[in-house]
């Protein structure tokens, strides 16, 4: 009779560190000389995919060979995010501090779900996202916790919204099929992030109950209109549940009117969610806290680590001064998970949909450590400074028409040259943006301010100087007068 074939072993500890070895050297050659690779991959969709193994590989493979096929297929594929001319969208830093950090927590591989499976886990969370809430200037009753991204913090700022009306038993009783139930809607600027959209088609409320409002000249979100709306939905028997506020636009960076909208909210029973995953971080500078006026009488607010805050991906906080709301919209707990810890023990996994939590607080723990308040406070005003330097470049070449307020770090603009209607600029700057992108030496994206066609350069990589900046507004100015 044929014996089976003995299980593996994981590689011995002699062998990791050969490896372990190899990958640090890597991932340090890598941080050190980002610029080594274009931002862009020369590829084509499925050219990859067409390039590995179709069937997965019967036995196991040396890791020389795993290695070797990263650097050679995986690598010149890849859209480098860490590039210092990467700015396109709201760039990101996967910083050393964090890597190590994302290293230990993948070796510690932890489930924190309950205090009990990994007390250091939840414990640590709690204690950096305080950290995090003073460096913010917010207030002492804000709960943090830290979730994927955004997207997933905005959806579950919600769900807690419904629990505002207890009368509605949304958790017993779901929202579909139900004819008792009054129309319900949520309100937001014609500029809001389409994670808004998202989280109300996923929570079961539909597109139709979202309700943008319009924007003033600075592209915020007009109060007196917000007023208007909610005094004749509420008029019409209908629930105004709550209002999403944004710190740091997508598209233009605009801020909100963030106060003004805290008291309508709290005279309308309002929940009101601030999305400042961008813009939040810039209140850790003392000249930059105005930027979260008013955010500390929000239900809730997400701002994100790894967008500006030098935290590799994925690193989204959703702090609320609501958490029992929180807690009452995502706890189910099933005997198998019932514990006797006390009433001081936190259960990170009853406030949000996930049961697996991975230990993200470890790198952001390692960051604001390895960095200080005064170096992050440093970067991030050193970014602010580049923006404004390139808009003063953009403002004093009269081909060339800025679009939006600079906020923070990041331009939006366009170039115009004389005489060119509206319909030719549209397709000028696209094809600007095209031939820019194509020498693989930058990477830029594009937005619409009021319908009009418009380039965005955004700062915010750790490597990023002012001489990067200064090279890709002249690959912007080259490819304009080339092809104007």
């Amino acid at each position: 009779m044929e014996q089976p074939d003995s299980p593996p072993s994981d590689m011995s500890p002699a062998d990791f560190r050969k490896h372990g070895h190899a990958v640090i050297d890597w991932i340090a050659d890598y941080l050190e000389k980002p610029e080594k690779w274009p931002v862009l991959p020369a590829v084509r969709p499925g050219e990859l995919r067409a390039a590995l193994p179709q069937l997965p590989p019967s036995r196991g493979e040396s890791m020389e060979a795993i290695l070797e096929d990263f650097q050679r297929l995986i690598v010149p594929a890849i859209t480098h995010w860490n590039h210092p001319a990467f700015m396109a969208y709201f760039a990101n830093s996967s910083t050393g501090a964090g890597i190590l950090g994302e290293t230990l927590t993948a070796a510690l591989n932890v489930n924190a779900m309950l205090w009990k499976t990994s007390p250091a886990a939840t414990e640590l969370e709690l204690l950096t996202l305080d950290w995090l809430r003073q460096m913010l200037g917010l207030p002492a009753d804000f709960f943090g916790v830290i979730g994927d991204t955004a997207s997933s913090n905005t959806l579950f700022a919600l769900a807690a919204a419904r629990e505002l009306h207890p009368e509605l038993r949304i958790r017993e009783r779901g929202m579909a099929a139900r004819d008792d139930l009054p129309p319900v809607f949520i309100y937001c600027s014609e500029e809001t992030h389409s994670s808004v959209h998202k989280a109300v088609m996923t929570l079961g409320f539909g597109l139709s109950s979202l309700k943008r409002i319009p924007t003033d000249d600075g592209l915020r979100m007009q109060a007196d209109a917000l007023v208007e709306e909610v005094e004749r939905d509420r008029r019409d028997g209908a629930i105004p549940l709550a209002v999403v506020a944004t710190v740091g636009t997508t598209s233009t960076t605009a801020i909100d009117p963030v106060p003004v909208i805290a008291g309508i909210c709290e005279r309308e029973k309002m929940w009101l969610h601030v999305d400042a995953s961008y813009g939040g971080p810039a209140a850790i500078l003392p000249e930059m806290r105005y930027v979260l006026d008013g955010c500390d009488r929000a239900d809730s607010l997400v701002v994100n680590p790894h967008k500006w805050l030098f935290t590799p991906m994925d690193c989204s906080v959703l702090y609320t001064r609501r958490p029992d709301l929180l807690k009452r919209a995502f706890q189910y707990v099933p005997d198998y998970l019932l514990v006797s810890d006390g009433n001081d023990a936190v259960n990170l996994m009853d406030y949000g949909v996930a049961l697996g939590r991975r230990f993200r607080a470890l790198k952001l723990w390692f960051v604001i450590r390895h960095f200080g308040v005064d170096g992050l406070r440093s970067l991030i005003r050193e970014h602010i400074r580049i923006a404004r330097r390139l808009s003063e470049w953009i403002d004093a070449d009269k081909e060339f028409e800025r679009m939006a307020d600079v906020n923070f770090s990041t331009v939006v603009f366009r170039h115009r040259p004389h005489g060119m209607g509206e319909e030719k600029l549209e397709e000028h700057n696209a094809r600007i943006l095209a031939a820019v992108n194509a020498t693989r030496q930058i990477y830029l994206s594009h937005t619409r301010v009021r319908g009009s066609y418009a380039l965005r350069i955004a700062i915010g990589n750790i490597h990023t100087t002012e001489a990067h900046v200064r090279g890709a507004l002249d690959l912007v100015t080259q490819a304009a007068r080339t092809g104007s």
